[in-house]
């Protein structure tokens, strides 16, 4: 198989129409030789366009992405990027001449901004080596690393990748486990760590002053302040005793209630509100991740 990418239309003008109305690949490069391209007429092709550019090079680079546009099969892969997604398909051989002398190929099915497994293909989480094409000045162009972005369509896990998801899994277990063998203290102090590295300024600590928050925090992102109670271990009962109470403050317009050990199903709370979360040990484990704590913890533990 192979893969090329194929810009719709200078500036993308095509991108709208291609993708969303006709799905087709649409091709310029306008002559009176389309028929000639049909019979693969090359060299005779080669000599207009050399005689167009009056460079040899150009007209050989003009000759690829022409050859390309005609004779890939319908087994090849086409992509190109719009609205920050990559878009995929594969094209039917028949190549149509429009009135305005530019060349199609409809799509087999449809174009495509997911993988075959449905998830959506972010420009941001696709390597740079292949997005970098968006800036090539042509037409038509060959992509760098083909065997990556196949099994990206195919929505299977790169080698590398996996390899380093196995080890994070192992490192969150270990995490876990030490975060349960704190003194309740020094799981407040985690906590409070956590939310300051996350971007919350620290308002109050309440604790003994007010049995129902822990930490009284704000974020200047958001504008958002919020109660935080911290809990070495809970249960179903005293979640939404909680919840109870931060519903009496007008103040505040979030509640965290953050713990290890949960005696019941966390399923079972029965919270739907939005303005709630609650943050158990997994959860905990891939914040301590995310801010840089692993150090502290471990020499917390050590």
């Amino acid at each position: 198989m192979q893969i090329r990418f194929i810009k719709l239309g200078e500036g993308g003008c095509w991108e709208k129409s291609c993708i969303e109305e006709d799905n087709t690949i649409r091709f310029g490069y306008e002559s009176h030789l389309h028929h000639e391209c049909l019979r693969g007429s090359w060299d005779a092709i080669w000599e207009f366009w050399f005689l167009h550019r009056n460079d040899k090079g150009a007209a050989t680079r003009d000759i690829n992405q022409i050859r390309d546009f005609y004779e890939l099969s319908e087994t090849d892969l086409w992509i190109t990027f719009y609205k920050r997604k990559m878009y995929w398909c594969h094209a039917n051989a028949e190549v149509t001449e429009l009135e305005d002398g530019t060349r199609i190929r409809n799509v087999i099915g449809s174009w495509s901004c997911n993988d075959k497994t449905g998830r959506p293909l972010a420009v941001e989480n696709i390597d740079g080596r292949v997005t970098k094409v968006q800036g090539f000045r042509g037409t038509i162009c060959g992509v760098d690393l083909p065997e990556y972005l196949i099994r990206k369509i195919n929505g299977e896990i790169q080698p590398d990748v996996e390899k380093t998801q196995n080890s994070l899994t192992e490192l969150k277990k270990n995490i876990e486990s030490l975060i349960s063998g704190l003194w309740w203290k020094d799981f407040e102090l985690l906590v409070d760590l956590i939310f300051a590295k996350s971007g919350w300024q620290r308002v109050s600590v309440l604790g003994k002053t007010e049995k129902d928050i822990d930490l009284d925090i704000y974020s200047p992102v958001t504008h958002k302040r919020a109660f935080v109670q911290v809990k070495s271990s809970t249960n179903v009962s005293e979640i939404r005793n909680y919840y109870e109470s931060f519903n009496t403050y007008e103040q505040y317009d979030e509640m965290y209630m953050v713990f290890h050990t949960l005696n019941g199903n966390i399923d079972s709370v029965g919270i739907s509100d939005p303005s709630v979360h609650l943050l158990d040990i997994s959860r905990i484990s891939e914040l301590v991740i995310h801010t840089g704590l692993i150090d502290w913890l471990i020499t917390k533990r050590t």
